[in-house]
């Protein structure tokens, strides 16, 4: 522990010389004091060191080390028994009620661990695929885990979960940050679609190159970066800026646009697929559907995840996984890409 330099060591008064001695004192106190209150709790030094788990000599050299630091005798010791002194009482209604605060802070951590999912969770995903896919499966996790508090919070630029306190999150696309965790919920599917009217007034493109003959609508993320448009050509994956005639910052005002038959643009299947199949939109270029991107649940660790969101990523890949707003296939075989 290196107090001198910080703002503890200048508010305690530390000098540097110093600093090695009081982390040295602040390790023996510590010690000192458990072995301490276990004594005056159960009477006697033997009884504590089964108690703690450790030898009577242990305890005896913790607590002596103790009263040398406090230049204080606590225990008046006999062959039979060991009694608090005056001072020894004292010390110890004062060590109480910080010693209880520590085992109850232990047993709420071991609760929260082994105990029914509880707590505050804090969720993050993009924008659109958290309102249309997240947000409504929210009601039926509340209601399976009742003591779970959730916080969503939508954004489309990937989360710090440090700064930004997240537990867990929602990304879509390609995950490369090798210092969290990406499980795949399910393969992400782009898809380029326009209405029937926008295709009757402008027909409908042939070729990716022919994309700059019409007009297009695109989406701006909030690093200020524009969507790149990805097709899958001969198996290779070709990325394609196209020069938007609108563009929009949100994911469901494209996809507004596009219905009102004011372009093409790129939309995720779990937007297009409910209009795809009654008819509101086509689906061009199918061919070129890309097939290797994702929507991934992403948090920190394995290590000591918290039960309340192991349950969370648990029911939300398998409500996820379980609809089929994210599969085109049968669509594929009916013959609606173009």
């Amino acid at each position: 522990m290196e107090f001198a330099d910080g703002p503890m060591g200048h508010a305690l008064g530390v000098s540097a010389q110093n600093a090695e001695a009081l982390s040295t004192c602040f390790g023996t106190s510590y010690a000192g004091i458990i072995a301490f209150m276990a004594v005056a709790t159960e009477g006697s030094f033997a009884k504590a060191g089964d108690k703690l788990g450790i030898g009577r000599s242990a305890i005896s050299r913790s607590v002596q080390r103790l009263e040398n630091q406090l230049c204080t005798r606590l225990f008046t010791r006999t062959t039979r028994a060991s009694q608090l002194t005056r001072e020894g009482h004292i010390f110890f209604e004062s060590c109480q009620l910080g010693v209880n605060q520590i085992f109850a802070g232990i047993n709420e951590i071991a609760n929260l661990r082994d105990g029914p999912p509880r707590g505050v969770l804090r969720v993050s995903a993009p924008v659109a695929f958290g309102r249309n896919i997240v947000a409504p499966l929210l009601t039926k996790f509340s209601t399976t885990y009742p003591d779970i508090a959730l916080e969503l919070v939508l954004n489309d630029q990937p989360p710090d979960f440090a700064s930004d306190r997240i537990d867990v999150a929602f990304r879509n696309g390609h995950v490369e940050d090798s210092s969290i965790v990406a499980r795949q919920v399910f393969p992400m599917q782009l898809v380029l679609c326009a209405s029937r009217a926008y295709v009757r007034k402008h027909g409908e493109p042939a070729t990716i190159n022919e994309l700059c003959h019409h007009d297009c609508i695109n989406l701006r993320f909030p690093s200020g970066r524009l969507s790149e448009w990805e097709f899958k050509v001969d198996g290779h994956s070709q990325r394609y800026v196209p020069e938007a005639k609108l563009i929009f910052n949100d994911a469901d005002l494209v996809l507004r646009a596009v219905l009102d038959g004011r372009g093409i643009a790129q939309l995720g299947a779990y937007q297009a697929r409910d209009h795809l199949k009654r008819n509101e939109l086509l689906m061009l270029l199918g061919r070129h559907v890309p097939d290797d991107r994702g929507h991934y649940i992403c948090y920190v660790s394995r290590r000591h995840l918290p039960p309340r969101s192991r349950v969370f990523i648990d029911f939300m890949i398998d409500e996820i996984r379980g609809r089929d707003q994210l599969r085109l296939e049968e669509l594929c075989l009916n013959g609606s890409p173009r």
